[in-house]
């Protein structure tokens, strides 16, 4: 016979009653561990939700918190599912699922804008927690009127928030090295596209010579938006979309 009780981690990340645990701190659970824990990421970055951070903070030891939490790398994804939440509400297309799919991946590119070190965890397994299963069941809704069958529509979740989590991450960076310089986006585009033009040899590097000769960068325009990183998702994300479509296109016209 299979045994299918959830292993520890599953049951606290689900939060599944369990009986009662002597020599447990009154007033302590898991609630309050990973709630604290995201609070201190929120303030200070990953760096600052370390054990013995988040035990100050409650006033007990690093080694009580064990009792509530399997290891660090449990934590990450206690954290990681409480601090993405469950999505808006995302209703099911009726017959175009290229807006409903769009609009999910937008909400999921604000979330990771809002909280900058989630894109810093790693990745340990598929989604599993009740946060993370939401955003999933919405990105397959969005899914619904496509001829995809399940392995495909997982296939595209994955790929749309692989793009959402690396547009994110390269963001973050992006935005590190302008806080380096003092400069800001248009001025740092404007100057590396001077500083290439010098450069880049037109026998050695030809199209990237016609690139760096077309005043592309030089014309370079203030973002759109407040967040400098915004325009480029979107065009990404676009392009991402186009890729989807000629999936489903393939897939319906083989059905």
């Amino acid at each position: 016979m299979v045994d299918d009780t959830p292993p520890d981690e599953l049951v606290r990340l689900w939060r599944l009653p369990t009986g009662p645990k002597l020599g447990r701190p009154a007033g302590l659970d898991v609630d309050q561990v990973v709630r604290t824990a995201v609070e201190l990421a929120d303030r200070d970055g990953l760096s600052g939700a370390t054990l013995p951070k988040i035990a100050e903070r409650l006033g007990v030891t690093p080694m009580s918190l064990y009792r509530h939490i399997g290891s660090k790398e449990e934590l990450f994804v206690l954290m990681a599912d409480a601090a993405t939440g469950f999505p808006p509400e995302f209703p099911a297309p009726q017959d175009d699922w290229r807006p409903a799919l769009r609009e999910w991946a937008v909400a999921l590119w604000s979330m990771h804008r809002r909280r900058p070190w989630l894109t810093q965890l790693p990745i340990s397994g598929p989604p599993s927690g009740p946060g993370a299963i939401g955003w999933m069941d919405a990105g397959l809704r969005a899914l619904r009127p496509t001829g995809l069958d399940a392995g495909a529509k997982v296939g595209v979740v994955m790929v749309v928030s692989g793009y959402v989590r690396q547009a994110d991450l390269l963001a973050q960076q992006l935005e590190q090295g302008r806080r380096t310089t003092g400069l800001d986006e248009t001025q740092t585009n404007r100057d590396y596209g001077r500083h290439m033009a010098r450069l880049v040899d037109p026998e050695r590097f030809p199209d990237a010579a016609e690139l760096f000769g077309s005043g592309l960068f030089e014309s370079a325009l203030p973002p759109s938006t407040p967040d400098p990183s915004q325009d480029d998702f979107e065009f990404g994300l676009e392009v991402v979309l186009d890729g989807v479509a000629a999936t489903v296109a393939r897939i319906e016209a083989g059905a």
